[in-house]
């Protein structure tokens, strides 16, 4: 079967901006594969490219060397319109001056099924409410974003993903801004997304427990390239995450899921286990 994203040899490079950071930052080598149905969680220190890899597979920007495929045909070549309708990507930071109600925004998801529309239907209607309802906004949905929390614009930002029916969620630290209540109610939300609609999901995040908890396979990066792919049991190893992330770690099992857990080992100014 054909993978839904596929990076074949990916090289890329951001040129050095004038006083800025001494060496430009590249990826080199970058190949993996998500297949249908399939949550891969990438994780990785600051600079390690993961926001990269949301902006090769959104045709933001392109390799310099090797493919990026989206089933099975270059990113580039998909039309605009095809790739918003496959694609969803909930950002990490969400605009708070957006004058739009979380209706308005969840219904923005409805657009690239419309053709050349551009008034919504009784459908689109329903699954904006039902895609509302399952992030725990509808009760918001009058409301103009800038009245809302960071955790609630949050949400609303993942419905109108939801609403956009797509076959690929990308998600760029989807829980940075949502308290305890709704860090478990999104990573319940992801995991029945992925089962019950079908949808393969790529999770970008810097929790990772959160990604150890949701994703089927981690993909690891430390300095723009592959540190090691697999299973969370496989990847959140002790030894490579202290060499990656250059702290103390420890890690034992979740006592109902059995998932790997990650721990700091703090040290006090002495330098002694905290």
């Amino acid at each position: 079967m054909t993978p839904v994203v596929e990076f074949r040899g990916v090289d890329f490079e951001y040129p050095a901006a004038s006083g800025a950071r001494a060496r430009p930052f590249r990826l080199t080598g970058l190949s993996f594969a998500v297949t249908h149905g399939e949550t891969l969680g990438v994780i990785g220190p600051n600079s390690a490219g993961k926001t990269t890899v949301i902006r090769l597979l959104t045709n933001v920007v392109r390799p310099r060397a090797g493919q990026v495929l989206l089933d099975g045909r270059p990113v580039e070549a998909v039309g605009r319109r095809a790739l918003a309708r496959d694609v969803a990507v909930v950002p990490q930071h969400v605009p708070q001056a957006f004058p739009f109600t979380v209706e308005e925004l969840a219904l923005m998801g409805r657009y690239p099924h419309g053709g050349t529309r551009y008034f919504e239907t009784a459908e689109d209607l329903e699954i904006a409410r039902d895609a509302m309802a399952a992030t725990g906004v509808l009760d918001l949905a009058r409301l103009p974003l800038p009245l809302l929390s960071g955790g609630e614009r949050q949400r609303a930002v993942l419905a109108r993903a939801l609403a956009q029916r797509p076959r690929l969620l990308v998600l760029d630290e989807p829980t940075a801004h949502l308290d305890l209540r709704y860090q478990a109610e999104s990573v319940a939300l992801l995991r029945r997304s992925a089962r019950e609609r079908g949808m393969t999901v790529l999770l970008v995040s810097h929790d990772l427990n959160l990604a150890a908890e949701v994703a089927d396979r981690l993909l690891l990066l430390a300095d723009g390239r592959i540190a090691r792919l697999g299973t969370p049991e496989a990847v959140l190893e002790e030894s490579l995450l202290e060499a990656v992330y250059g702290c103390p770690v420890s890690i034992d099992k979740h006592p109902i899921t059995r998932r790997p857990v990650v721990h700091i080992a703090w040290r006090d100014s002495t330098g002694d286990p905290g």
